[in-house]
């Protein structure tokens, strides 16, 4: 099995060469990278330009975000497993190998993620118990927050075939959106070894920006008209929309942003007389 490793990466030109290196010292050797710019203005592409490694080549693309520039990465692959790496994060040596090793031992699997170490601002810091991975259908258990994290997943290319690429509408809140969707036809396994640094903390994560909730509604109201919902999954993901709207329009009445609260007050009226 060979696999086909993603970095998207936007103004990082300092993290994204540590994620680099941190994929080209992988023990295991049959794998692409591919890093796709999303239109950075830094020294990005210059530092990538001097990269010589036959795994490893890049894509200077258009600014479009970060679901484009995974898709792109995606359609310019050629291996049967894909791999991301967020350029913030990095991956341990045996990250590879392990997944690999799992995929050949369980062949109905189609997605599997390896447990991750959280730095916060150049701490370790533990993760809270939401934050726990699961194995399984975890669909339901994925709906109050993201329990699938982009850099310690590999999937099979046959999955993004029947669910679909990243939304490139959505801002944020585009690794949600997917991953509910995979759940709803796949099991989502765990590695028990954390096998990547997850680096957070710092100003330019999109999940550290308000607003994050909007775009998670936005998702969940595209997946009410998904023909793959269960019924019986109908009102949970009702629910949860129902909630975060709240959560949206708490902070847009603090923020003055009439607009937005208008909106997600409609959400709320719409979804309780859909009910």
């Amino acid at each position: 099995m060979k696999v086909s490793v993603i970095i998207p990466t936007y103004n990082r030109s300092a993290q994204v060469l540590k994620a680099i290196e941190s994929v080209l010292n992988q023990e295991f050797e049959c794998f692409e990278l591919i890093v796709v710019d999303d239109g950075s203005d830094d020294l990005t592409i210059e530092e990538l330009a001097k990269i010589d490694d036959p795994k490893f080549s890049f894509i200077a693309a258009p600014h479009k975000g970060v679901s484009a520039a995974r898709n792109l990465g995606i359609k310019k692959s050629k291996h049967e497993l894909i791999a991301f790496l967020d350029s913030d994060d990095l991956w341990l040596p045996g990250k590879i190998s392990a997944q690999v090793k799992y995929f050949q031992s369980h062949p109905d699997v189609f997605i599997a993620q390896t447990e991750e170490l959280w730095v916060r601002n150049g701490k370790r810091v533990n993760p809270c118990k939401k934050h726990e991975k699961r194995s399984g259908w975890i669909f339901l258990a994925s709906l109050p927050l993201c329990i699938v994290s982009p850099s310690a997943v590999m999937l099979k290319r046959e999955v993004f075939e029947r669910v679909g690429l990243f939304d490139e509408e959505l801002l944020s809140a585009e690794d949600y959106d997917l991953w509910l969707r995979c759940s709803l036809h796949y099991e989502i396994h765990t590695i028990d070894e954390p096998l990547i640094i997850k680096n957070g903390g710092h100003s330019d994560q999109l999940s550290a920006a308000w607003g994050l909730d909007i775009w998670r509604v936005r998702s969940l109201l595209k997946l009410l008209e998904n023909a793959a919902l269960p019924i019986l999954y109908r009102p949970h993901v009702k629910s949860e929309i129902k909630r975060r709207s709240h959560i949206v329009c708490e902070g847009a009445k603090k923020r003055g942003n009439e607009k937005i609260y208008n909106e997600f007050k409609s959400i709320i009226a719409m979804i309780a007389d859909s009910a």
